[in-house]
Formats: structure tokens, sequence, C-alpha cells
């Protein structure tokens, strides 16, 4: 039973996926950008912890953890990018 709900929902995060990958070739705005490439990382976390409990591995859990600490830095450093057109002062 959970073998399936797993499968259902890394289908639906799939599509997110998707979805998000048309904003971010799309997007009219370089926040619309930024703002698919953020969702698109925390959607790749998502799919990694449902890709943990189908395989019942902690390992993957860990490998979630690091992409978002790095998902996140990543995103801060864009950001200030973005706003002041450097990242060292």
């Amino acid at each position: 039973m959970l073998n399936t709900v797993v499968m259902i929902v890394s289908g639906m995060v799939s599509l997110a996926l998707i979805l998000n990958l048309y904003r971010l070739l799309v997007g009219p705005d370089v926040l619309d950008r930024v703002l698919a490439l953020d969702t698109m990382y925390i959607n790749g976390i998502a799919l990694i912890v449902l890709l943990g409990i189908y395989f019942r591995s902690a390992l993957y859990f860990e490998g979630a953890l690091l992409i978002a600490l790095l998902g996140f830095i990543s995103s801060t450093a864009l950001c200030k990018f973005l706003i002041r057109g450097d990242l060292i002062e």
C-alpha cells in the first residue's frame, strides 16, 4: 500500500518539476526564473525523500539534507547577486 502511494506522489512531484522547468525556461521575469529554480530544488529534495521511503534507507535523507543546505546557500547568493550586482563586497 505504501509503495503505491509513494509511486503516485513521485509522479505528482515529477509533474511539478516539469511545470517548474517550463516556468524556468519561459518565465517573463528574472524573479520568476529564480523562484522556479528554488522550487525545483525543493521538489528534487521531495523526490529524494520519497526514494528514501521507498527503498527504506536513511542515506537518502542525509543526501536530501545536504542538497537543502546547498540550495539555500545558492538561492541567497543568486538573490544577492541580482540585487547588488556582485557577491563579494
